[in-house]
């Protein structure tokens, strides 16, 4: 999770391994809201995939049938929710991924390695 002065807070436990306390589970659905877009999605993948690391605004809006205006609202909603950074050369914006964050989205959604995943006892009548 990011922490006050945007570091990455490396206390938070995986989703597995024992509950999100509420700050956690606001901070965590911030991102999720942010990668919930395919838009969005899409444009994180397309950052993160790119050789050299960066990549330029006027790059990325060509893939996708949307404003320019709109391009950059869903880039500055991924920047909010900690995922990229930019820069602004000249006219244009360079972007790039926050390693850190998709980090510490892997570590909060894997199980910690060779445990095996709970057996679950098939409830009698199911779930109400």
């Amino acid at each position: 999770m990011l922490g006050h002065d945007g570091a990455v807070d490396a206390c938070c436990p995986g989703l597995l391994t024992a509950p999100l306390d509420e700050g956690q589970a606001v901070e965590l659905a911030k991102v999720f809201k942010a990668l919930g877009d395919p838009v969005r999605l899409r444009l994180l993948s397309m950052i993160a995939s790119r050789a050299g690391g960066e990549v330029c605004v006027c790059d990325l809006t060509p893939a996708f049938d949307l404003s320019q205006p709109t391009i950059s609202h869903h880039l500055k909603l991924l920047r909010q929710a900690g995922l990229i950074d930019c820069e602004r050369r000249g006219t244009w914006v360079y972007y790039w991924l926050l390693p850190q964050m998709t980090d510490r989205l892997a570590g909060i959604l894997t199980r910690p390695g060779g445990e095996p995943l709970p057996v679950r006892a098939e409830a009698a009548g199911g779930c109400s």
